[in-house]
C-alpha cells in the first residue's frame, strides 16, 4: 500500500508540475505548451508510463464503469460518468478538472476539505453507498485520474466556472405537467418510462436504485442546469431554460432514497509501519 501513495504522489507532482509557469489557464496545457481540452484532457495513449499510468487508467475506469471497478462502494444504478460526462472531461458537464481546488472550505460540512473528501460525499450521495476507504487503492486511483486531467491548474486558483453545474433561470415557475411531456417524449428512451434507466448503460433518475436526496442533483437547479447543457444525449443544448426546469421539475416530483446522516463511516486502521 506505502507503494501506492508513492505511485499517487509522483502522478500529483506530474499533473501539477508546470503551475509556476504560468501553465494554469482554464484549459491548462502541456510541457510543449498544448491547450489541453476534452478528449485531450485523457488520451490513453499518452499516459505516464508503468505503474503511474495504469494508476490513471484505473482511475478512469472507476470513473466511467464504476459498477464494474467500485461495485463495493455502489447501491444506486449510476456510473460516476452518469454526472460527470465522458470521465468529467465536458465543461458544466460534471467537469473534474479540479485538483488545484483542493483543500477547500465546504460549506455543507463546514470545514475544509481534501479532495478525497469531495469523492466520498459522491460515493455516499450520488452513489447511495459507501466511501472507499481513502489509502484504498479505488480512492488512490480515482485521486490519481483527477490529478492527471488537471495538470497544469494553478493552485489555490479561482474555481474555474467551467467547474460548476450552470445556474439558469426559467422564464415561468416550472411545470411538472410540461415536464412529464417533455420526459416521454425526449428522456424516456434511455431513462424509461419509470425513471429506472437501463442498467449499465442509463443512470435511474428516481425510485429505489437512482441517487438519494443529499445528491446534488437532487436539488431542482442543479438537475435544471446540467439538463439544459447536457441531455438528451446526442442533443445537448437543445432544451430552453424553461423545458430544462419543466423536465427537471418532474424528475424530482418523485420518490427517491433517503440520506442517513447518522450511519457511522468507518475505514479499517494500518499499522503505523504502513506509513
Amino acid at each position: 500500500m506505502r507503494a501506492l501513495y508513492a505511485i499517487a504522489s509522483a502522478v500529483v507532482a506530474l499533473a501539477l508540475a508546470g503551475c509556476a509557469g504560468g501553465a494554469g489557464n482554464s484549459t491548462g496545457g502541456t510541457a510543449a505548451g498544448r491547450p489541453l481540452a476534452g478528449a485531450a484532457l485523457y488520451d490513453p495513449a499518452h499516459l505516464p508510463a508503468g505503474k503511474m499510468g495504469a494508476l490513471v487508467r484505473e482511475g478512469y475506469n472507476i470513473i466511467t464503469q464504476t459498477h464494474k471497478f467500485a461495485k463495493p462502494y455502489v447501491v444506486a444504478q449510476m456510473q460516476c460518468s452518469s454526472c460527470h460526462i465522458a470521465g468529467g472531461t465536458i465543461p458544466r458537464g460534471g467537469y473534474l478538472r479540479i485538483a488545484g481546488h483542493f483543500p477547500q472550505w465546504n460549506k455543507r460540512s463546514h470545514r475544509a476539505i481534501a479532495l478525497q473528501d469531495r469523492i466520498a460525499e459522491c460515493f455516499l450521495y450520488s452513489m447511495n453507498g459507501k466511501p472507499p476507504a481513502y489509502d484504498s487503492r479505488t480512492m488512490i486511483a480515482v485521486v490519481a485520474y483527477i490529478n492527471w486531467i488537471s495538470r497544469g491548474q494553478k493552485t489555490f486558483s479561482p474555481i474555474d466556472p467551467a467547474v460548476r453545474i450552470a445556474r439558469i433561470k426559467p422564464p415561468a415557475p416550472p411545470s411538472v405537467s410540461r415536464g412529464a411531456k417533455i420526459y416521454a417524449a425526449q428522456c424516456s428512451i434511455c431513462h424509461q418510462a419509470t425513471g429506472a434507466g437501463i442498467p449499465g448503460q442509463f443512470p435511474a433518475l428516481w425510485g429505489a436504485t437512482s441517487f438519494n436526496k443529499g445528491a446534488g442533483m437532487a436539488k431542482l437547479a442543479m438537475m435544471a442546469g446540467f439538463v439544459r447543457y447536457n441531455m438528451p444525449l446526442g442533443k445537448a443544448g437543445t432544451l430552453s431554460n424553461q423545458q430544462a426546469y419543466d423536465v427537471a421539475a418532474f424528475v424530482e416530483s418523485h420518490k427517491r432514497p433517503a440520506f442517513d446522516k447518522t450511519a457511522a463511516i468507518a475505514f479499517p486502521p494500518e499499522p503505523a509501519s504502513f506509513f
